[in-house]
């Protein structure tokens, strides 16, 4: 099991217990392991697909030019393996990445991925590079007597129905009153109007919904964040074609320098100025 793999499984459900530990990436990399880079003199090109529809990982910034951390990580990767004048990066609509992959219109894909059982009989997929936390938010107008989870037993908490999140919620606080939504939104709209008292959701989007204008300043995060492989998967990584192992293997040696010359970290802080963790 990877360094990171081991990481997420000693914390099943613990979260975070200090602000600095928060803008700290988790060790995705042993920092004793040297991995060799391949000889990438044969390829010709490197086409890694995204969209624009995923900020702050991807999306069109005001130019219309495409901005987001994976596409900065993306850029590193390509320098750090000196394919700079042979890297495309390519934007689709997110329903179109795996036929596109896999019909070989692309060389990778950095969108947001999580590895799943399905398609790693498909792709082959690069170590991760950012976990996936989730997270509680609660209702700044409801009286939680506590800041910790514990504090929420018996009350209702909102969920959407039949995700990994509904699942991970009745297993690690089967106290909790967890109420189930039909969609993010409508979940998001029950939190706002105090119809449920918290909600727990993806830890990547929920901070940007709490900080921004639609949740007009109504709820603040709770808690957390909480990170389990069982039920949110190894972490973000580049979706590669199941042909292509000696890229797979490059994007993973990229990956190792940019986490242990500090260039990960800097580009997590550039996009998360206040931590995930």
């Amino acid at each position: 099991m990877q360094l990171f793999g081991v990481f997420l499984a000693c914390l099943p459900a613990t979260p975070a217990s200090a602000a600095e530990g928060a803008r700290q990436l988790p060790l995705m990399f042993d920092g004793a392991e040297r991995l060799s880079r391949p000889d990438l003199s044969a390829v010709l090109r490197v086409r890694i697909l995204t969209t624009v529809d995923f900020p702050p990982f991807n999306f069109a910034d005001q130019a219309g030019r495409l901005s987001g951390f994976n596409i900065d990580l993306a850029r590193e990767i390509c320098a750090v393996l000196k394919l700079e004048t042979r890297c495309q990066i390519q934007a689709m609509p997110f329903d179109e990445l795996e036929k596109t992959l896999e019909s070989g219109g692309g060389e990778a894909v950095m969108a947001g991925i999580a590895a799943t059982s399905e398609l790693r009989a498909r792709f082959l997929f690069s170590r991760p590079y950012l976990g996936v936390p989730a997270r509680f938010a609660r209702n700044r107008a409801a009286r939680i007597d506590g800041d910790t989870a514990k504090a929420l037993s018996g009350r209702p908490v909102g969920i959407v129905a039949g995700t990994t999140h509904e699942a991970m919620l009745k297993a690690f606080f089967p106290k909790i009153t967890a109420t189930p939504f039909d969609s993010y939104d409508a979940m998001l709209a029950a939190l706002k109007d105090g119809k449920v008292d918290a909600v727990f959701a993806d830890g990547l989007r929920l901070p940007f919904w709490v900080s921004g204008e639609a949740s007009g300043n109504c709820c603040a995060l709770f808690d957390g964040p909480y990170l389990s492989q069982k039920f949110l998967g190894e972490g973000l990584s580049v979706m590669l074609r199941k042909n292509d192992p000696l890229l797979a293997s490059a994007f993973d040696q990229a990956l190792a320098d940019l986490s242990s010359n500090g260039r990960l970290q800097e580009l997590y802080l550039r996009y998360f100025p206040n931590g995930l963790y």
